[in-house]
């Protein structure tokens, strides 16, 4: 777990250094946000492996991160709440997906021993999640794609064959059919480097997608542009396991 990363969210600088420079201390990387904004800047950057989120935050709702992250992403999150008074926003926070929390005051250790045990949660989840996936395949406007293959066969039988980036461009896709998906979210699903972004490889990789899915890639039919927001997939999709 030593190269796992960490974002905590607090606005109280003070508590913010104490928690990252123990967590970084003990081998895992650390990231800091005083708000949702620069949590934002984060994630858009490097995807956490588990989120510290204070719910008491000076100008900010702690609950509409809360919601924000879960509707977002399915990242960790150990919320840090205060005394026994604030036990409703602790349930809702739970309830909006929360994996634990710690109340104040608190030991660092017992913070990194909840931490540990969610990130080890985390990823038994993933691997079952890996394992599942890859026995699925995607039907959808005559293509099917075999995910432990990597093999998509076209309507007429014919093989297609995909790099790498396009693979995971269209498996995104194919995972929320019908679904505008900006660019941050296709760039985090292909696994492309933050210096990619700039040179619009997103959108060549879409490009290239399109040659290969489309009847006529200059009007397309199945990934469309929504413009200033995003591509979705406009097809219905069968998922076979």
């Amino acid at each position: 777990m030593s190269s796992r990363h960490i974002l905590v969210v607090d606005d109280d600088p003070a508590m913010r250094d104490l928690i990252g420079t123990y967590f970084n201390n003990h081998g895992y990387e650390v990231s800091t946000a005083p708000d949702g904004a620069a949590l934002k800047r984060v994630l858009n950057t490097r995807p956490a492996d588990l989120i510290i989120l204070d719910l008491q935050l000076s100008k900010e709702n702690g609950l509409d991160l809360m919601r924000g992250i879960s509707s977002d992403s399915q990242v960790p999150v150990i919320i840090i709440t205060g005394q026994r008074r604030d036990e409703p926003d602790r349930v809702v926070a739970l309830e909006l997906g929360a994996d634990d929390y710690v109340t104040k005051p608190f030991s660092l250790r017992e913070l990194m021993a909840r931490a540990r045990a969610v990130l080890r949660r985390s990823e038994r989840a993933d691997g079952r999640s890996r394992e599942i996936q890859q026995r699925i395949r995607y039907r959808f406007a005559g293509f099917e794609l075999s995910v432990r293959m990597r093999r998509l066969t076209s309507p007429d039988q014919t093989l297609v064959k995909l790099t790498v980036g396009e693979f995971n461009l269209l498996t995104a896709f194919l995972r929320s059919p019908q679904q505008i998906l900006s660019r941050e979210q296709l760039i985090a699903a292909t696994r492309m480097h933050d210096e990619e972004v700039f040179d619009r490889s997103i959108d060549v990789l879409i490009l290239r997608l399109r040659r290969k899915l489309e009847a006529d890639p200059s009007h397309p039919q199945l990934i469309r542009t929504e413009r200033g927001v995003g591509y979705l997939l406009h097809a219905e999709v069968e998922v076979v396991r």
